[in-house]
């Protein structure tokens, strides 16, 4: 099953490099930011890092642009948590095998809503597992949709700047050690927050 899934992921990639310059980018960028959002595996900081290689100057609108599309797509798995769970939400969380990510996320809710889907909107946890148990356990609506406004944001935002600045240079360390700079950057806020 896994080596069907990155078989699949190359064959995204492949499909991304060949259409980030085109003019269905935005299309395909706003169609991976939704649909990653609640039942899609591939993240589009992908999609957006591609179309930044040649068009950074623009970072600030293709960030909100991500930002926007993947929280509408949010709240669309919230939707589906919250009425289709078992049509749809068990079917997304079995072909993922996220079972033990499932469990793990139903108790976070009970003390932690907000933080949760803000550390998962911004990290390279599966934000969709979040949006589907957010509905599925009904927790506010307006947590959820502020917590991913913030955690979206801050992350495409992150990811443009860095681009903006860097470039082509600074893509490959930045590709590498994303997952790390993330959870630092998580880790610092709930310190500040803490103290």
């Amino acid at each position: 099953m896994m080596d069907k899934i990155n078989s699949y992921k190359e064959r995204l990639f492949l499909f991304i490099e060949k259409n980030a310059h085109t003019k269905k980018a935005e299309y395909w960028l706003a169609l991976i930011s939704f649909s990653e959002a609640s039942f899609f595996i591939l993240p589009p900081d992908v999609m957006l890092v591609a179309i930044l290689m040649y068009g950074a100057n623009r970072w600030l609108y293709y960030a909100s642009f991500t930002t926007f599309f993947s929280v509408i797509g949010g709240v669309f798995g919230y939707l589906i948590g919250l009425m289709f769970f078992d049509v749809f939400g068990e079917f997304i969380i079995k072909t993922y095998n996220l079972q033990p990510q499932f469990e793990t996320v139903s108790s976070l809710y009970n003390n932690h809503a907000f933080w949760s889907v803000f550390v998962s909107a911004f990290t390279p946890i599966p934000y969709k597992i979040f949006t589907i148990t957010a509905g599925l356990f009904k927790i506010s609506f307006i947590q959820f949709v502020v917590a991913s406004i913030l955690g979206r944001g801050m992350r495409f935002f992150l990811v443009g700047y860095v681009m903006k600045m860097f470039g082509k240079k600074f893509l490959d360390v930045f590709t590498k050690y994303f997952n790390i700079i993330t959870l630092t950057i998580v880790a610092i806020v709930i310190l500040i927050l803490i103290f």
